[in-house]
């Protein structure tokens, strides 16, 4: 039998085994349009190896939707028959007929689904409904699904109405598909607009814990420049005492996942903590943080180069499924693309920096040439003062009575010829040689050069 739901043409064969398949009616933005055009859009930010690469993961993620069919019987719409793509949806445990769906699926209640159902075992005319909500489970188990649904009425050989038919596509791939690429747009355009790396990194990782169909934590570790070491970068649901005793962390074979994918580069799948070697000298960390499960893949620049790494940690030991591997890829990429972003501002900014510098220093000395100079011609200015000034005393004082030999040579004496007087304010005043006069000049407080005879005091207080 086929029937339509929505733009979906949907075979349902024997033993309840339901397919589907794209008519030739889909527009693009239908149920497989929607996920085509999110693919597309996304694999053509890589190159065409990446992009291919890209594509895949997103096939993987979000190229798949699960059909449910059950047949309800009379007005309180009891289960005759189903799929097992319907038992899995509402609960493997709960997988049993001849029961009222309300009594299978009593979180149903209030959601709008019996209601809907009533309403066409009433009526008689079928609904069809487009990206219906449910809520299935309760609690931490509640689950989030979303349906293209077709409710047809079972008549009887006289048309009278006996039951619905229930027949669906499961969207929730689809709308997690356009979540998760809204929120991968948003990281990159976070990238671009050079936001802090903590913060994408942070954000990045509360939305795969947001996305992922069970629960993960999420951790991303960045490589120190020598690669020999790994730092915090972002683990918001880590607690505190894990991330702070992981925080610089030796790359290196048998180091946990992180450690050990870091120093393989490759991935490295740990499904059970409690018992991988790797973990032997960090299971005293994970059991109190209750982690039982690490996936850890290697954050690469396009060069090779180590950046870090990608953690999914889970409560539970648990293998990977493609889906999950796919996911580890994508957001690696994003990872990987935000640290070299993050790495080249870095660089830019320290060689800002250090031009900067560089012509502060410049300017310095520049200055303090300038000063020099400076300083140095108002010495050869007031060297060639004092010498004229010396000359002009010399010859003043060349017809006064003086003494043979020079005054000023101190206990080794000097016996250069005398030609200037000087004297102080205090009465002092000798005769010397024009070198140890000008040092005198130079050295020694207020000493100036007589002049007209006069020495000591007189010549001061008639200067």
């Amino acid at each position: 039998m086929q029937v339509y739901i929505g733009y979906l043409r949907v075979t349902i064969r024997p033993q309840a085994t339901l397919l589907f398949d794209p008519c030739r009616r889909c527009p693009p933005g239908t149920l497989d349009g929607k996920a085509t055009q999110t693919m597309t859009a996304v694999s053509d930010q890589w190159p065409d190896a990446a992009g291919q690469a890209a594509g895949e993961d997103l096939r993987a993620l979000f190229g798949q939707s699960v059909a449910v069919f059950a047949s309800l019987a009379g007005p309180a719409h009891v289960v005759e028959s189903a799929n097992p793509a319907f038992f899995a949806a509402i609960g493997e445990e709960r997988a049993r007929t001849g029961v009222p769906i309300a009594e299978l699926v009593p979180e149903l209640a209030g959601q709008g689904f019996v209601e809907l159902l009533d309403r066409v075992y009433r009526t008689g005319e079928p609904s069809t409904g487009r990206d219906a909500r449910i809520v299935l489970g309760t609690g931490p188990q509640a689950r989030e699904l979303f349906f293209d649904f077709t409710h047809e009425p079972r008549r009887d050989a006289g048309g009278e109405v006996t039951g619905v038919r229930l027949i669906g596509v499961e969207t929730t791939q689809v709308k997690h598909a356009q979540r998760l690429m809204a929120e991968h747009r948003a990281l990159v355009e976070q990238i671009a607009r050079q936001v802090p790396l903590a913060e994408v990194l942070d954000g990045m990782a509360r939305c795969i814990e947001d996305l992922s169909p069970h629960e993960v934590l999420v951790s991303v570790l960045l490589a120190d420049p020598d690669g020999r070491h790994l730092r915090h970068g972002a683990a918001p649901s880590l607690p505190d005492f894990y991330n702070e005793a992981i925080d610089g962390i030796a790359t290196g074979d048998g180091v946990g996942s992180c450690g050990t994918a870091a120093h393989r580069r490759e991935q490295v799948i740990v499904t059970d903590i409690a018992t991988d070697p790797f973990w032997a000298d960090f299971r005293h960390l994970a059991e109190p943080a209750g982690l039982a499960a690490c996936w850890s893949t290697p954050i690469l620049a396009r060069d090779g180069g180590l950046l870090g790494t990608f953690a999914m940690y889970h409560r539970v030991p648990r293998a990977p499924q493609d889906a999950d591997l796919a996911l580890a890829r994508v957001f690696t990429d994003t990872a990987a693309l935000a640290i070299e972003r993050h790495h080249i501002e870095q660089a830019k900014l320290a060689a800002e920096a250090s031009a900067e510098a560089a012509l502060e220093e410049l300017a310095k000395a520049v200055h303090a040439e300038k000063w020099l100079r400076a300083e140095a011609e108002q010495r050869a200015t007031a060297a060639a003062e004092l010498a004229a000034q010396m000359r002009a005393a010399a010859a003043a004082q060349a017809t006064a009575a003086h003494p043979e030999r020079c005054q000023l040579g101190g206990a080794t004496g000097c016996d250069e010829a005398v030609e200037i007087k000087i004297a102080d304010p205090w009465g002092d005043s000798a005769w010397g040689c024009t070198a140890h006069v000008e040092e005198a000049l130079l050295n020694v407080r207020s000493v100036f050069i007589a002049d007209e005879e006069l020495s000591g005091l007189a010549a001061y207080l008639n200067r």
